[in-house]
């Protein structure tokens, strides 16, 4: 094998921050051709190891190193950022903080001009790069108005523009709906080739597996734990030792005390062979084939005949009718733009509707004030520094409290109570800014939580969380949603889908495209295909499985892991 275009040599970092290091004794090396896959939980390194790799570190990110880092002949500890810029392309989780042009031929053309690349030769490897990326028909188009799938296609573009050897992706999946996603992956497989490298760092295993990969690296605690072939590293049990979620097949066979072996190509359930243990699964499915329970309760939220449009032509939504029963929890998905954040804005007052009617208890919201409204429904933003305005966790949650004039003493006791629920009692006096993601989270819910509304909206709860604080997140939420709470979910995750909301609306188009439990949904095909969502890889397990009632199976399936949950 050629020398390698990546070496960590007994590589550590520690920021000028922090007392103790991020990394530790790197040992790694990757080779010309590869497609890598680097996993691990939040805070475990993974995301610090690829700043070493694109050249934040040190450039950007300053601190201590201790050992060698060598990027394609260059010492990456010493290198300039532009200097590795020529060997490392670096597409971000979040587009838009990546567009420099005003347009989609700007952005793309932007490296091209730092090198002074002659007019008639950047115009034609702008054109070639953007027929490679299906963009040819937007260059005119500004970048920040395009949909997530595409603004992924434009900050791909402008790193292969310059032809770099190693390509850099993080997150790549972490606001894309399902289908978008896939092509995502697609399209990083369609780039990737023999001469180039592709690393992928990303918490949405079984989705980055859609396409094959060379080597899975896993990272904990700043160290590489395994760094293996997928088909090892996933007949192992170590993903979940390490907080990260197992491809649903592989949890279903592990439930059905089947044995994952390399040799049944466990990294893709299009490859998966089950040989000899279909009979395991038929017979967990037997033993544990249930029925989920609908909730029936009378409807807490009305949505008749809803319309709406931005610009007075074209309909964001039309003819919408949702009813919400009384303590459910409910998903509302489809693809990016399809107007669930928009409908949630219309619930909430932020925006007026055109036409229909939104109630709360059989009375309209639509004589109400954004104030007065927020009485009855509550809105937690994707991200909850978008949210927090206090420094102090008590003032936070109080906020909304005191410009409603309630006394301070009425405050205590209603602050108190709710952060008993969300689990925040021993951070009363914590300031904000010494929490983590996943406890912020929790105070931005605690803030609408003590105004009691009747209904919490919750927009992409879970993005860009590892597997152990989705599932905090979750469980959470799974808590208020059993002592009452009515909640409804916005996400592009069909995890979350599946596993914790029984019944899902489906928006495509502007249009109510389905309303029925969750696992039915994600197993028609026709669904799937208009509202840009993918099909459990669990229905195809029971295919493979020969199991004649493969609804049920996902059913089962989701039962029983809740009750396994509920029982840890």
């Amino acid at each position: 094998m050629d020398n390698a275009v990546i070496e960590f040599k007994n590589y550590s970092f520690k920021y000028h921050s922090q007392a103790d290091y991020t990394l530790h004794d790197i040992n790694l090396k990757i080779f010309k051709g590869e497609k890598i896959l680097i996993v691990g939980p939040s805070g475990s390194g993974k995301s610090t190891l690829g700043n070493c790799i694109n050249g934040l570190i040190p450039n950007s990110y300053k601190g201590e190193i201790l050992g060698s880092l060598n990027i394609a002949g260059i010492d990456g500890s010493n290198a300039s950022i532009f200097e590795i810029s020529k060997e490392v392309g670096t597409v971000l989780q979040d587009s838009d903080g990546q567009f420099v042009g005003l347009s989609v031929a700007e952005d793309i053309a932007f490296a091209l001009e730092n090198d002074n690349v002659l007019q008639d030769e950047m115009k034609a490897r702008v054109k070639q790069i953007s027929k490679l990326v299906d963009m040819e028909n937007f260059l005119k188009s500004n970048p920040y108005e395009l949909s997530g799938g595409q603004k992924q296609r434009v900050s791909l573009a402008g790193v292969m523009v310059e032809d770099t050897k190693v390509l850099l992706f993080d997150e790549p999946l972490a606001n894309l709906d399902p289908k978008t996603g896939k092509i995502a992956i697609e399209l990083i497989d369609n780039i990737h080739n023999e001469d180039n490298i592709v690393i992928i760092i990303e918490h949405r295993l079984e989705d980055v597996l859609y396409k094959d990969v060379d080597r899975i690296i896993l990272v904990d605690n700043g160290r590489i734990i395994i760094d293996d072939t997928p088909k090892i590293v996933l007949s192992s049990n170590i993903l979940t030792k390490y907080g990260i979620r197992e491809p649903l097949y592989i949890s279903a066979c592990r439930y059905a005390d089947i044995e994952i072996k390399p040799e049944m190509n466990p990294e893709n359930i299009d490859k998966f062979i089950l040989g000899n243990e279909e009979k395991k699964l038929n017979d967990w499915f037997n033993k544990h084939n249930v029925r989920l329970k609908p909730n029936t309760n009378e409807a807490v939220l009305e949505i008749n005949n809803l319309s709406f449009s931005y610009d007075g032509e074209r309909k964001i939504l039309d003819n919408i009718n949702i009813d919400i029963k009384k303590g459910e929890m409910v998903s509302l998905v489809g693809k990016n733009g399809a107007g669930k954040s928009t409908l949630a804005k219309l619930i909430v007052r932020f925006e007026k509707l055109d036409q229909g009617d939104i109630k709360i208890k059989g009375e309209s919201l639509l004589g109400l004030t954004i104030k007065e409204t927020a009485k009855h429904v509550g809105i937690v933003l994707q991200n909850p520094n978008q949210m927090i305005s206090k420094n102090l966790i008590y003032d936070e949650i109080a906020y909304g409290l005191r410009i409603r004039d309630y006394s301070e003493e009425d405050i205590k006791i209603k602050v108190d109570d709710v952060m008993k629920i969300c689990g925040l009692s021993p951070f009363k006096n914590w300031p904000i800014s010494a929490l983590s993601y996943g406890q912020k989270k929790r105070v931005t819910i605690a803030s609408i939580l003590v105004l009691n509304p009747e209904i919490l909206i919750l927009d992409e709860p879970t993005a860009g969380q590892d597997y152990k604080h989705y599932s905090e997140i979750m469980e959470f939420l799974k808590t208020l949603n059993n002592n009452g709470q009515t909640i409804i979910l916005i996400t592009h995750d069909m995890h979350l889908m599946l596993e914790y909301t029984y019944r899902a609306i489906v928006l495509s188009d502007g249009k109510k495209l389905a309303d029925k439990p969750s696992y039915e949904i994600l197993s028609d095909n026709e669904i799937i295909e208009k509202a840009n969502l993918k099909r459990t890889s669990l229905y195809d397990l029971a295919v493979k499985a020969h199991i004649k009632e493969p609804l049920h199976f996902i059913e089962s399936f989701i039962n029983y892991e809740r009750r396994k949950f509920d029982e840890n």
